[in-house]
């Protein structure tokens, strides 16, 4: 793939972290032409707009329409190598028919049948504003809502349902109630909809208001009604957002598990059940992370970043992949030396108990924590004086 035109392509546009500046500039160039688009739609709809906001609305549509429709054609091309595997066709296609694929093709196209055929302005103006969902490419968070709106169809169809049920049964008693007070206002159960939406919303515009006594009532009753029946989907989708968080944290954390040596051939029921007693921790630059003398409470597995334990002679580094603190913990000991994070550095804390849990658990891994504590013992050996005696009683602490 390196070396290719379309491979340089793909890392400035593709989901890469090579070429940094240069994708940064992609990136800067596609959101000011998304931001070019919503003006281009907030000019069109002024109601008086002057030959200078006419003009400028036609520049910006026509520039955020060229570089569109490259970066289209631009994505259509380097698709073979984002999907590997696939052959070039299969991959265009499949690209196509993505979610993005799809909106891309939809802020292009009424752009250029305008130049051929008759088109709404009002359409393109939509069209325009349609370039807001390209930016689920630049915020992942965009990409979490819909996917927590398929976790959660279901759900939110069957509140959906409920709260329609209770829309067209509020309306036809408001209406039974108050159709002979008020025949102008609730001459039906259609018309009365309205009514029951803006109260169950609790908007309450003060169009439609019940005059008799009954309706007021009832009025207040669907007022509390709607309040708990909105709360429903919200609540949905509040536990969707937390299940589905949790659930990538752990993919993340799984993958990183995986990728340790220590648990090099462990299958993927033991990595998961490691996954869950880790906890994650962020520690900026020059954090001490342990301190030699203190108590042993964690070992620590590096996720990204690096650390410097310090020791005499020579301070040793510890980078991705690695891990420290377990020969306290074997030994039930103090901190034999001093951590300090070298970088911004992402962990993973496995807690003295959970530790001590999944020795008993895992009696090979043990037997390869305790080899791997033997052998760095050894190498401390001469900076330490007799650390092989460090799990016994001792007035004053090893270093």
């Amino acid at each position: 793939m390196t070396g290719t035109a379309r491979a340089t392509a793909f890392r400035l546009m593709g989901d890469t972290v090579s070429h940094r500046g240069l994708r940064l500039i992609a990136d800067a160039v596609l959101l000011a032409s998304v931001l070019a688009a919503v003006a281009c739609s907030f000019i069109r709809s002024l109601p008086a707009g002057t030959p200078a906001q006419i003009e400028l609305a036609r520049a910006l549509g026509a520039a955020a329409l060229l570089i569109f429709t490259l970066e289209y054609a631009v994505r259509l091309w380097i698709a073979p190598e984002q999907a590997s595997g696939r052959n070039g066709p299969m991959a265009r296609l499949d690209y196509a028919r993505s979610f993005l694929g799809v909106i891309d093709l939809i802020v292009i196209l009424p752009g250029w049948l305008a130049l051929l055929l008759p088109v709404s302005t009002g359409l393109i103006e939509l069209v325009d504003l349609l370039a807001l969902l390209k930016l689920a490419r630049f915020a992942p968070a965009l990409g979490l809502v819909g996917t927590v709106l398929r976790n959660e169809a279901r759900s939110l169809v069957g509140a959906l349902m409920a709260m329609v049920v209770l829309l067209v049964l509020a309306a036809g008693v408001m209406y039974l109630l108050e159709r002979n007070a008020q025949p102008q206002l609730f001459d039906s159960i259609p018309h009365t909809l309205w009514w029951a939406i803006v109260t169950m919303a609790s908007v309450g515009y003060g169009d439609m208001v019940p005059a008799t006594a009954a309706g007021r009532v009832f009025g207040g009753i669907i007022m509390l009604l709607g309040i708990a029946i909105f709360a429903v989907p919200t609540g949905i989708l509040a536990t969707g957002f937390a299940q589905e968080i949790r659930r990538r944290d752990f993919t993340v954390s799984w993958q990183a598990v995986a990728g340790v040596p220590l648990f090099a051939g462990l299958d993927a029921p033991r990595i998961a059940s490691i996954t869950r007693l880790l906890k994650p921790q962020s520690v900026p630059r020059n954090y001490t992370i342990v301190r030699r003398g203190d108590p042993a409470d964690a070992m620590f597995f590096i996720l990204r970043g690096a650390v410097e334990v310090e020791l005499i002679p020579q301070p040793v580094k510890l980078g991705p992949g690695q891990f420290f603190g377990e020969i306290a913990l074997v030994k039930d000991t103090t901190r034999l030396a001093t951590v300090t994070a070298i970088q911004d550095t992402q962990l993973l804390a496995l807690e003295v108990n959970d530790f001590r849990r999944l020795m008993a658990q895992l009696p090979d891994l043990k037997t390869r924590i305790e080899a791997v504590v033997e052998e760095r013992l050894q190498t401390l050996e001469e900076a330490v004086p007799k650390l092989r005696n460090a799990d016994k009683p001792q007035a004053d602490p090893p270093a």
